[in-house]
C-alpha cells in the first residue's frame, strides 16, 4: 500500500522537488499551492506520470485555519490516513524593522510558523490512529539557515523560522513513543522563486545591484559558494521519512554549503 505524503507549498520551488522524489518512490501525493490552473493542472499530470499511486491538489490558503482542516481531511477521505507531512509553505518580505508593515508580519507568520501547527495538530492523529499496519507517521518541516542563525531584514521569517525549530523539537518530544518523528531541514539559499523574488528586494535596501546580492549577499556566507539544489533538499526529506530514519527525531539536517559552519 503506498504512503500517502501532503506537502504545503508545493506547486513550485523546494516543495515540488519533494513532491517529485515522493511521486517517483511510488508515493500518493497531496500538493497544496497557488498558480495559474493549467500550471498546477500540468504538474498533478507530471507527478502522476512518476508514481503508482494518486495525486491530489488541494488549494488551501495556509493564512486560514478551517481550508488547512479541510485539506488535511480531503486528504484522510481520499486516502485513508496521511503517512507523511511536509511543511514547506513559505514567503518573504524584506525590510527593516522600523518599516515592516504589520500585515506583512502577520501574514509571514501565519504561513511560515502557524500553518505548521494547524496541519500538524489535524494530522497527528490520523497518524496515532494509523495502527501498525502502516509505517511510522512522518513529519518534516523546511526550516532554513535562519531557522539557526539570523539575518539584517528578515525579521518575521527568521523569527517564524526559529519558531519552526521550536515546533519541531516539542512535537518530538510529544510524539516519541508514538512511532512518529519530527525533523526539519534547514535549507541554505536555493535559487527558487521566493528567492528571486527577494533579490530586487535586498538590491534596494542595500543600494547595490542584484548580482552583488547574489554574490555578496546571499552566497556569502555559503562556503561553496553555491546555491543549495531544489533535489538536494528533496533527497533529504525522502530519507527522513524512511525506515532508515525512525531513530532520528527532534533534530534537524543542515542543507546549506557550510553557512552554518561558521
Amino acid at each position: 500500500m503506498p504512503r500517502t505524503v501532503v506537502i504545503t507549498g508545493s506547486t513550485s520551488g523546494i516543495g515540488l522537488g519533494i513532491a517529485r522524489a515522493f511521486a517517483e518512490d511510488g508515493a500518493n501525493v497531496v500538493i497544496n499551492g497557488f498558480g495559474p490552473p493549467s500550471a498546477i493542472e500540468a504538474a498533478v499530470a507530471d507527478l502522476a506520470a512518476l508514481t503508482s499511486g494518486k495525486v491530489i491538489h488541494h488549494p488551501a490558503d495556509m493564512t486560514r485555519p478551517d481550508e488547512i482542516e479541510d485539506m488535511i481531511s480531503t486528504t484522510s477521505r481520499t486516502f485513508g490516513t496521511v503517512d507523511v507531512l511536509v511543511n514547506n509553505a513559505g514567503i518573504q518580505h524584506v525590510a527593516k524593522i522600523e518599516d515592516f508593515p504589520p500585515e506583512k508580519w502577520d501574514q509571514l507568520i501565519a504561513i511560515l510558523l502557524s500553518s505548521a501547527f494547524h496541519t500538524m495538530r489535524h494530522t497527528i492523529p490520523l497518524m496515532k490512529a494509523a495502527g501498525p499496519k502502516r509505517p511510522g507517521g512522518r513529519i518534516i518541516n523546511i526550516a532554513s539557515a535562519h531557522g539557526l542563525v539570523a539575518s539584517p531584514f528578515k525579521s518575521a521569517y527568521v523569527a517564524a523560522k526559529h519558531g519552526i525549530m521550536g515546533l519541531t523539537r516539542t512535537a518530538a518530544l510529544e510524539l516519541a513513543l508514538d512511532n512518529i518523528t519530527v525533523n526539519a531541514i534547514c535549507p541554505g539559499f536555493v535559487l527558487t522563486p521566493l528567492v528571486e523574488k527577494q533579490i530586487p528586494d535586498q538590491a534596494r535596501e542595500k543600494g547595490i545591484s542584484e548580482a552583488q546580492v547574489k554574490d555578496e549577499v546571499l552566497l556569502r556566507l555559503q562556503a561553496t559558494k553555491e546555491f543549495v539544489g531544489i533535489e538536494e533538499v528533496a533527497a533529504a526529506a525522502l530519507y527522513l521519512a524512511s525506515d532508515a530514519a525512525r531513530s532520528i527525531t527532534g533534530t534537524h539536517i543542515s542543507v546549506d554549503g557550510g553557512w552554518t559552519a561558521q
